[in-house]
């Protein structure tokens, strides 16, 4: 008997589906058994994989790619892979120095979020322009309603490059009048918002929604198809604001300390295929990778058009750097937004702490 372990993170979009492939998977390969542990939503975004070499299968975020590469952490792919598949630049986000280190089992990005009955209620519809956030949040304020955005700091660093547009270009993250426009709008989101923001990550704000009527528009938040199905308060979800979102998701990678790479990799190919995707994986609540489950009409049906509205967003979602050295920039800067927007400062300041902290971490990636 092979055994497998694997690690994900602590929600039913990055289990169910890995489980219930597993569960596919041993129907087809039975002297092969999977099982999969989870890790919290954070050290999803932040943890190093070479921490997590007991582990066969790590789920992982793609901008740790070049970081894991770096330490030799992963077993790359090798052989072709259909990118056509994918959704957006999610294939393309797990190829890092010419090799694929990953495949995109689960696809995101970030995305608007609002209860329909709430808006109509209100009588305002999601805005398609950051300079329309504040009047519908002032609208939502005589009806004792207001609005949220998860505003952690991982979700500021990623809210700001894609509104920023980030270029990483030269010894700047983004061109200054993008980046203290992105800090202009976040500022005037976050003074409106629901105090919850500044200490929320993406599923909480949506659970939030999803259970309360105080909460009806949230402008970017990583989508989560599970708030999507039906129940009395089914969220809806469309491209955030000028489509400002970043790409989110996750890949699944094999670890180069696994006694068992061959298999497992042959399990990864599984769970990533277009049947899987769009078979077990969904039924056990899985947010598919593969375009094919994506473009589904009785998956995006049973899913409340989740799927339809959402997918133009992924398509043109914000790609962030990989480089090593890209994660300790990602926490550093996004404590250094979340400081500006709880303290206030010069925006000028902040953006020179930013571009110092990309220097910095660009000094990491150029050593040898």
């Amino acid at each position: 008997m092979v055994e497998l372990r694997g690690v994900t993170w602590d929600h039913v979009r990055g289990y169910g589906g890995v489980r219930a492939a597993a569960e596919a998977y041993r129907l087809e390969r039975p002297d092969v058994r999977v099982t999969w542990e989870t890790r919290s939503l954070q050290a999803f975004a932040d943890q190093p994989v070479e921490q997590l070499e007991r582990y066969d299968l790590i789920v992982l975020d793609h901008p740790s790619i070049g970081e894991a590469v770096a330490r030799k952490a992963l077993a790359p792919f090798d052989g072709d892979v259909d990118d056509r598949g994918s959704v957006g630049r999610s294939s393309e986000s797990y190829v890092w120095n010419g090799r694929r280190w990953a495949l995109p089992v689960d696809a995101a990005a970030q995305v608007a979020a609002y209860r329909q009955d709430l808006l109509e209620r209100a009588g305002v519809t999601p805005p398609k322009r950051w300079d329309d956030v504040r009047p519908v949040a002032r609208a939502l304020r005589e009806h004792r309603m207001t609005i949220a955005m998860p505003a952690i700091p991982v979700d500021l660093i990623c809210a700001y490059l894609g509104i920023s547009g980030a270029t990483f270009d030269g010894d700047r993250v983004a061109e200054r009048d993008a980046g203290r426009r992105a800090l202009s709008i976040l500022h005037g989101v976050l003074d409106v918002a629901h105090p919850m923001s500044l200490n929320s990550n993406p599923p909480t704000v949506l659970a939030h929604m999803a259970a309360n009527d105080d909460v009806a528009y949230c402008p970017l938040a990583f989508g989560y198809v599970t708030f999507a199905r039906d129940n009395e308060r089914a969220l809806r979800f469309g491209p955030g604001p000028e489509h400002s979102g970043t790409l989110g998701g996750a890949g699944i990678a094999v670890s180069s300390a696994s006694s068992q790479i061959d298999e497992a990799i042959e399990y990864a190919r599984f769970a990533c295929s277009a049947d899987v995707q769009r078979g077990a994986y969904v039924e056990g609540g899985g947010q598919p990778g593969n375009r094919a489950a994506w473009t589904d009409p009785e998956i995006d049906a049973a899913a409340n058009g989740f799927y339809s509205s959402t997918l133009e967003a992924l398509d043109r979602a914000y790609l962030r750097p990989r480089f090593d050295g890209f994660l300790s920039f990602q926490d550093a800067a996004g404590e250094v937004i979340h400081d500006f927007l709880r303290n206030g400062s010069d925006p000028d300041t902040v953006l020179d702490r930013i571009d110092a902290l990309f220097r910095e971490a660009a000094v990491q990636e150029a050593r040898p």
